[in-house]
């Protein structure tokens, strides 16, 4: 008999010590914010190629965290990241979840440089290669499905 309280006594012991997993944070999807409008023209032609919904990254902390911890963007959405003076810039992927194409975009609103298909997690930084003032980010393969090339220009307008 005593064996058995024993025993007993040794399971709730047991149970009593054992640590309740912590419950997991849930936290809020972050939605898409038009802050402004986008239309990207051909250079050649001057003739609009894509007209996009923007959301603007201009302070720090907007620069720094960016589409991090979002999902996704619609196919006429972008984000554009506003700097205050041309310089080189170096992007990376870390917390994003999905893949994007960067446009690197010089003081007088003309494409720079890509980085096509940059890959969800990355934390390679991905250098704008020549100085520039504006980055553009849109969904993966679309910079190659509008044709957009280097000497193609933006123009924006914040709402």
């Amino acid at each position: 008999m005593r064996s058995c309280f024993a025993i007993l006594c040794c399971i709730l012991i047991a149970i009593s010590c054992k640590e309740n997993p912590k419950p997991a944070i849930k936290t809020a999807p972050i939605s898409f914010t038009k802050e402004g409008n986008l239309s990207v023209k051909k250079a050649s032609t001057d003739s609009v190629l894509i007209k996009l919904d923007i959301e603007i990254a201009e302070t720090d902390y907007e620069t720094q965290t960016g589409l991090m911890y979002r999902k996704g963007m619609e196919t006429n959405q972008g984000m554009l990241f506003i700097f205050s003076d041309e310089a080189m810039h170096s992007f990376y992927m870390k917390n994003t979840e999905f893949p994007l194409d960067i446009i690197y975009i010089n003081e007088d609103k003309t494409i720079a440089s890509f980085q096509k298909n940059a890959k969800p997690y990355n934390e390679e930084g991905l250098s704008s290669k020549v100085p520039v003032k504006y980055v553009l980010e849109v969904n993966a393969g679309l910079s190659e499905k509008w044709q957009l090339s280097v000497g193609d220009k933006i123009e924006f307008d914040k709402i």
